[in-house]
């Protein structure tokens, strides 16, 4: 049986901020922003990515102080492109790190405007072999 993680509450203190970073700064894809009487709910997802997150004003999302979830991974193919593309978008980041000269040693990390933090992970591999083929990625959940 399959166990696929596909959704991550990201505890934020504003929901439009949240968003302009999100969609304009990081590029993460806006799959929906739900507004009713009822709730404020927001979904991004990104680019080759099969996890969202999610963040928004239901009870289950205002759980976690925003800022408080640290060490999220993205992973790229190129860091230093990735880093060069979000500072060139205003997000500030980190140095490259270089633990090993391996793939999969080489990263970087930014945080969001309410500190919840990123690292990005840089495996090579990924250039020719993303784990969701470009043919099947679309919209999650939207």
């Amino acid at each position: 049986m399959d166990w696929t993680l596909e959704v991550v509450i990201l505890p934020v203190s504003d929901i439009d901020r949240a968003i302009e970073f999100y969609r304009d700064k990081v590029g993460f894809h806006l799959d929906h922003n739900t507004v009713n009487e009822h709730m404020h709910v927001v979904q991004l997802t990104p680019e080759g990515s099969g996890c969202s997150i999610v963040f928004g004003d239901l009870p289950p999302q205002r759980e976690m102080e925003p800022g408080s979830l640290k060490g999220l991974q993205l992973v790229v193919a190129d860091a230093e492109a990735a880093r060069a593309e979000l500072t060139g978008r205003g997000v500030e980041c980190s140095e490259l790190m270089v633990f090993s000269p391996d793939d999969g040693g080489t990263f970087f990390g930014f945080a969001d405007p309410d500190g919840n933090s990123w690292a990005v992970q840089q495996i090579r591999a990924r250039a020719d072999k993303p784990l969701i083929p470009v043919e099947h990625r679309g919209s999650f959940g939207a």
